[in-house]
């Protein structure tokens, strides 16, 4: 929910990609205010060594529909190609009614791997799903 998304979530996702994931920020230039942000983790299991999980990414609203997102993910994407040669999977889970997002991380390169059914509980009972989504790096 939106009223989630506060400083101490921001700050609790933005530390999990800082140890040992990867955390990219965007900042307004004017202000050096954090504007926008992209975080994976590890999971911490040796057998999940090469996977990040548990992607997060958000721009603030008024910053939103001005190229922030893409450039994090393309950022995200090639930091990880050029420097994280342990990371070969990166994990995403999208809901299923956000189809303009699941359209665009199929634009960077993510495929949709299934459905989890009744994942989520909408605030009026009702449910939907979950699409989890998968990018593989490219064999160099």
């Amino acid at each position: 929910m939106e009223d989630e998304i506060n400083g101490d979530y921001v700050e609790k996702s933005l530390g999990r990609g800082i140890k040992g994931g990867v955390a990219i920020g965007a900042f307004d230039k004017a202000t050096l205010q954090l504007v926008g942000a992209i975080t994976a983790r590890k999971l911490g299991l040796k057998v999940f060594d090469h996977v990040l999980s548990g992607l997060i990414i958000g721009v603030h609203p008024e910053h939103q529909r001005k190229g922030i997102g893409r450039r994090l993910f393309l950022d995200f994407l090639e930091h990880i190609q050029s420097e994280r040669t342990d990371v070969l999977r990166v994990e995403l889970i999208a809901r299923e009614s956000y189809s303009r997002q699941i359209e665009f991380y199929e634009s960077v390169g993510f495929r949709r791997e299934g459905l989890f059914e009744r994942r989520i509980r909408r605030s009026d009972g009702t449910f939907e799903a979950d699409v989890p989504m998968g990018w593989i790096k490219p064999e160099l």
